[in-house]
């Protein structure tokens, strides 16, 4: 037997398996934390783009646009790098911003804002938070090719410079996460983030559109949207960090856009693509911790990532803390569907954001049985045709089926 330790929330437990019956499915690992002076060698080395200095004079505003706290992106080090260097370059601090990305998500807190920025950044440059429903902060700025209508946070066209600093990983719509998604959906209104999401699902099949999934960018329609979004902004530099397991970056791209974007996501599918063999009938995956498991809808990324690696009608086990409940309030509505195909004509009449997620975890629920070692109550689960799993309390993996162990499900692409 062998132990491998699946991260839970802020911690671990360890799990014994046999190697002869379980193979473990994981990215290759990355490499050192890079420093500050490593930071600032690449954040000198541009892609596509001038450097920092050559792009803000003094006497211009910068909104720095960093993620939420359901990202683990190590911001805090980019963040502080850049603002040290715009202030050797006569740029005052007053004239820095920080604005979070949350989309519809909630309101970040202040002890997160310090964990995010850390406290030396927190408390010295001004931040500002997003509301998608607040209209005296949005304002409308154009359609996209497909006719949608976008508005943003007012606060990126008050500005002489827009600065994205984000994170990559995998996104099981919009292909990844970082660049252009830090504006739209990050600093979108409801009713443009629910319009560019709706694009993720076709209603004449009543499942997920062609083109769109995992790694997908070219040909994605949801991405295609975002970037038209992203455009009206016009940003003048963008950060697209990779972090490891405890949150330290490891690589990092920058520069213009959507350019540096498109690079770190194709570094990023390469080290992160797991090939196997077969499907297996049972696949053990934790989200990989906090901020993944923070709930139930940032945990269904990893059950997407082991959803491929499953034979039909197979056992999934997740491990998924989901601290903070489901994620949003009304997402147990969903499931009073008796059916995923139910389920679709109702979000196809009605579309919200959290119904499409809904249907892709029930979609799930149908097709294995799914098993979940968390903080989430029984009554719950059953709703969402999941059980309760005991794999924390007993720390090995009974019977004689084959599978696989994906210790962290929310960056692995898992492909035959």
């Amino acid at each position: 037997m062998e132990t491998i330790d699946l991260r839970y929330g802020d911690g671990a437990f360890p799990l014994s398996y046999d190697p002869e019956q379980f193979r473990v499915l994981e990215a290759a690992r990355g490499g050192r934390p890079l420093s500050d002076v490593e930071i600032n060698e690449k954040l000198s080395a541009p892609i596509g783009s001038h450097q920092i200095e050559e792009i803000v004079n003094s006497g211009e505003t910068v909104l720095l646009v960093v993620p939420d706290a359901t990202r683990s992106t190590g911001c805090g080090q980019v963040v502080n790098l850049i603002v040290r260097r715009l202030i050797a370059n006569r740029v005052a601090p007053f004239d820095i911003r920080i604005i979070f990305a949350t989309g519809i998500h909630r309101k970040v807190t202040e002890s997160e804002k310090s964990a995010i920025l850390t406290s030396f950044i927190a408390q010295r440059i001004k931040t500002l938070d997003h509301d998608a429903r607040d209209l005296a902060r949005l304002v409308q700025v154009g359609h996209t090719s497909d006719g949608i209508e976008v508005s943003l946070n007012r606060a990126l066209f008050e500005h002489d410079h827009i600065f994205l600093i984000g994170g990559i990983n995998f996104h099981y719509f919009a292909g990844f996460t970082g660049g252009r998604k830090l504006i739209c959906p990050g600093l979108a209104s409801s009713r443009t983030i629910a319009a560019t999401h709706k694009l993720a699902f076709d209603c004449d099949t009543m499942t997920r559109r062609s083109g769109v999934g995992t790694a997908k960018l070219a040909g994605n329609a949801v991405h295609d949207a975002f970037v038209e979004a992203a455009a009206f902004a016009k940003p003048s530099f963008t950060v697209n960090a990779v972090v490891n397991e405890a949150g330290d970056i490891t690589d990092l791209d920058c520069g213009e856009w959507q350019e540096s974007h498109r690079v770190a996501c194709e570094k990023f599918k390469e080290g992160h693509t797991v090939r196997i063999d077969s499907k297996r009938e049972l696949v053990v995956v934790s989200c990989g911790g906090a901020p993944h498991d923070l709930d139930l809808i940032q945990a269904h990324k990893a059950l997407e990532a082991a959803s491929k690696a499953c034979s039909e009608g197979g056992e999934i086990i997740l491990i998924a803390e989901c601290r903070e409940g489901l994620g949003r309030s009304g997402f147990l509505d969903w499931f009073d569907d008796e059916t995923s195909r139910q389920l679709a004509r109702r979000l196809c009449e009605k579309y919200q954001v959290t119904g499409q997620t809904a249907w892709s975890l029930l979609e799930k629920n149908e097709r294995f049985r799914v098993k979940v070692a968390t903080e989430l109550d029984d009554e719950t689960l059953t709703k969402m045709r999941m059980t309760a799993s005991d794999i924390r309390d007993t720390r090995r993996i009974n019977g004689t089926k084959r599978g696989y162990l994906i210790p962290a499900g929310a960056n692995v692409l898992v492909t035959s």
